[in-house]
């Protein structure tokens, strides 16, 4: 992705928030002038990779497959001393004709839920014994309290306020539906760990190489200097 890109897409994901008063933390705001003075009092946000999060999955199209997000708190698996926190939260911003490529979690469970915008569509598939997907099994769906069973590929509609839990090793893959206009997501998961668990099928990448065509608006969450 161009930096150009990735400026445009966190103004506008910004703009988003603020439109439905949804309040980001401090360090969201912190430029790179800033983080290259700041110490050890900010591990957590190195460590835990909170901040900033556009990627378009090495598509290299980013309109059609990508969106932008932004961890707001997580712990880490890996150093449950320092870090215990158990659970994380980010957004997440689709625009029109984005969508979000088919995948599934190891370690993670999670509850995506729709927090204003347009409607957002997320087609559910099992898995099996050897990892590949499940095109044939029914699936059981949990939504807001409601249990119900779908076919295999079946696209789950999620309008404003609406939600689904994602248990381990069931893929997903989300959409805004055509015509509903942008989606803000909110994700209230585990512990998050987008470089070990994420399993993508078919494989993609995960985070996007840069293209640095200007300067950065802000660091992403897998950029951030080292502690002065």
């Amino acid at each position: 992705m161009k930096r150009s890109q990735i400026n445009k897409a966190l103004k506008e994901m910004e703009s988003v928030c603020e439109k439905y008063s949804c309040f980001l933390p401090p360090f969201c705001s912190f430029t790179p002038q800033k983080w290259l003075s700041l110490g050890h009092e900010y591990d957590e946000v190195r460590d835990c990779m909170l901040g900033w999060d556009i990627t378009d999955f090495g598509s290299g199209d980013f309109d059609r497959v990508g969106f932008s997000l932004i961890t707001i708190r997580n712990g880490l698996r890996t150093a449950p001393e320092k870090y215990p926190k158990v659970y994380a939260e980010k957004l997440l911003y689709l625009k029109g004709g984005q969508r979000c490529p088919n995948h599934f979690h190891w370690y993670k469970t999670e509850d995506i839920i729709n927090r204003g915008g347009g409607n957002v569509l997320i087609r559910v598939f099992g898995s099996l014994p050897d990892e590949s997907v499940d095109r044939a099994g029914d699936v059981c769906i949990r939504t807001d309290g409601r249990s119900y069973t779908v076919p295999a590929g079946t696209q789950v509609r999620l309008t404003p306020g609406e939600s689904i839990f994602i248990p381990q090793r069931l893929y997903h893959e989300f959409e805004v539906e055509k015509g509903s206009g942008s989606v803000l997501l909110g994700e209230v998961s585990q512990c998050n760990d987008d470089n070990t668990d994420n399993r993508f099928n078919p494989p993609v990448g995960r985070f996007p190489a840069i293209e640095e065509d200007e300067a950065p608006y802000r660091l992403l969450c897998n950029e951030y200097p080292k502690a002065r």
